[in-house]
């Protein structure tokens, strides 16, 4: 199972994942500024052709009163969606970060157990 983790690590262009993380990042908090600080925004004019039969008052502000609980609530999600997209990306950062300090450590750690196999053949021959 491990050698298929290491197989598909070592598919992933880190290089450009770690150069597109600032920018993943930077666009999701751009996303939420833009869409997370948005005031609800009032339902759109009616377009379309006048329906012939006329509607009471009371259909009128019960039609108005379930569109505006509709427009509430897709506003909720969307923010609500801008703000998931912005923690992944800031996940993401994070995690881009953490792999890459991994690698480093990694190599350092292989050059270590190089010298020491070296060392080690050296006092036993």
């Amino acid at each position: 199972m491990a050698i298929r983790w290491l197989a598909v690590l070592k598919m992933v262009p880190w290089g450009e994942v770690i150069e597109n993380a600032p920018k993943v990042a930077q666009g999701a908090k751009k996303l939420w500024d833009k869409v997370g600080k948005k005031p609800l925004a009032g339902p759109p004019p009616p377009t379309g052709p006048a329906p012939t039969i006329t509607p009471t008052l009371a259909q009128l502000q019960a039609q108005v009163t379930d569109l505006q609980a509709s427009s509430a609530d897709l506003h909720q999600q969307m923010q609500d969606c801008a703000e998931l997209i912005q923690t992944l990306a800031e996940q993401n950062t994070q995690l881009v970060l953490r792999i890459e300090a991994n690698r480093k450590r990694l190599r350092w750690l292989t050059v270590l157990l190089a010298g020491l196999l070296v060392v080690l053949a050296v006092k036993l021959f």
